[in-house]
């Protein structure tokens, strides 16, 4: 904690607040996208796509899972949907995976989550869309296979949400699919066949 809070303290030492970039982004936020990730610490979206300051509208949360529209209760997730399109206007949305994910990996376990009751209910949101992926014939899928089938589903319960489809059906609007391998750091892009594809330079 104590290098976090030194780097804090230096912060506005180590970045050039003198060029008018951050005094600009003080006016007003103008991100191209909305990435919607894990909330794994190794996972990084700014870091990973080299956005600066301003660039991309981050929602994050446990499996990057986004709750089916009108699900009862207040939703951080369809709220920051909901305003990344209609008051920033983005014109993309990115739902990324990640690989050594801890929530897909419970999901694919089965894994007693009694001990920690708010993670149970909240992965119980994908759960039932994943049911076709986790009883493969092998019974044992790979981790790659839940988590890159879970950015599937994710996309599939976006498009319920009317503020989104709206926009795709007058093409304002594009979804992509990601998945982030972290120790290798390849990005794995969803295709029109459903398959995942590296793509190099």
């Amino acid at each position: 904690m104590k290098a976090l809070l030194n780097r804090a303290r230096t912060f506005k030492r180590r970045v050039d607040f003198e060029s008018g970039e951050y005094s600009k982004l003080a006016e007003g936020q103008y991100p191209e996208a909305l990435f919607i990730t894990c909330s794994d610490s190794r996972v990084i979206p700014a870091l990973i796509t080299g956005a600066r300051p301003g660039e991309i509208f981050e929602l994050r949360n446990a499996g990057n899972i986004v709750p089916p529209y009108g699900s009862p209760g207040v939703s951080g997730e369809a709220a920051t949907i909901e305003y990344a399109l209609e008051v920033l206007g983005v014109q993309d949305v990115i739902v990324c995976g990640h690989s050594h994910c801890g929530a897909m990996g419970a999901l694919k376990s089965g894994d007693d989550l009694s001990a920690l009751p708010g993670v149970d209910a909240w992965l119980q949101l994908a759960r039932p869309e994943l049911a076709p992926v986790l009883t493969t014939a092998s019974d044992d899928p790979s981790l790659p296979d839940v988590a890159q089938g879970n950015v599937v589903n994710q996309l599939a319960v976006l498009r319920t949400y009317p503020v989104v489809r709206q926009r795709l059906d007058e093409g304002r609007l594009r979804l992509h699919g990601w998945y982030y391998e972290v120790d290798t750091g390849q990005v794995h892009e969803l295709e029109g066949d459903g398959l995942f594809r590296v793509h190099t330079g």
